[in-house]
């Protein structure tokens, strides 16, 4: 009998996701699923033949009322998570997201050619986001960005009650007025729809190709880690950059 223990990995198990990265991301995925609901029936409302006087069924106004309310806890979840990139652990900080060396773009590029253009060759391990993830979740926070001033730019000047969303009705002006503004804001929806669909495609991806636990990581916080793969993404850590 051949003897196979040598092609055994020991796997070591490692604590990735903390508890408030994980609350951030399904709260996120929640009220954006329902923003893009909601915008998509405000920019095109169905209609609905009934006998009913239309403030008695005020379908718009829930409609409308569902989306600022998300639309709060989508800002005030985007701040709490531009927070945690400052005080939490290291799979969660900013330097996971923006390349700072020569090592991130090489990164990239292993990852870009394994996952894109489908090519034979070493899949790179990453413990935490690799750095083609990392790179582009920080585009989705800026178009987060987009959508905060964007959105709030047009309900400015509708609130009368509150301050916060005043603070934004310089916005239609910069942007040429609110028709500009509304398309801008339509059109990052766009982006966050394709995000959506590509994000979901590669964890299913990666988590049948490295066999590490990518999806229930989001849930629990942990993945299991080959060691010496772990011992790599250590000791290049503790390298000074």
């Amino acid at each position: 009998m051949a003897n196979t223990t040598s092609s055994v990995q020991r796997l070591r198990r490692v604590y990735v996701w903390e508890k408030p990265v994980r609350m951030y991301h399904w709260l996120n995925a929640t009220v954006i699923l329902v923003l893009i609901a909601t915008g998509f029936y405000i920019a095109n409302p169905i209609v609905i033949n009934s006998n009913r006087e239309a403030s008695d069924l005020f379908l718009m106004g829930w409609v409308r009322t569902i989306h600022f309310i998300a639309a709060y806890i989508f800002l005030f979840n985007f701040i709490f998570r531009i927070y945690w990139g400052f005080v939490g652990n290291k799979y969660a900080r900013w330097k996971t997201f923006i390349p700072t060396n020569k090592g991130f773009f090489k990164e990239m590029w292993q990852v870009f050619k394994i996952d894109i253009l489908m090519l034979k060759g070493k899949e790179h391990m990453a413990v935490g986001h690799n750095a083609m993830a990392g790179f582009i979740y920080f585009f989705t926070f800026l178009a987060f960005l987009v959508q905060c001033i964007t959105g709030f730019g047009l309900y400015a000047s509708m609130s009368t009650n509150w301050w916060l969303p005043k603070l934004f009705g310089w916005v239609p002006a910069a942007f040429g007025g609110d028709a500009y503004l509304r398309s801008v804001h339509h059109w990052t929806m766009w982006f966050f729809i394709i995000f959506v669909v590509i994000h979901v495609y590669l964890v299913f991806y990666h988590d049948y190709v490295e066999g590490r636990g990518e999806m229930s990581s989001m849930g629990g916080g942990w993945k299991f880690i080959e060691e010496e793969e772990f011992k790599k993404s250590e000791e290049a850590d503790a390298k000074p950059k």
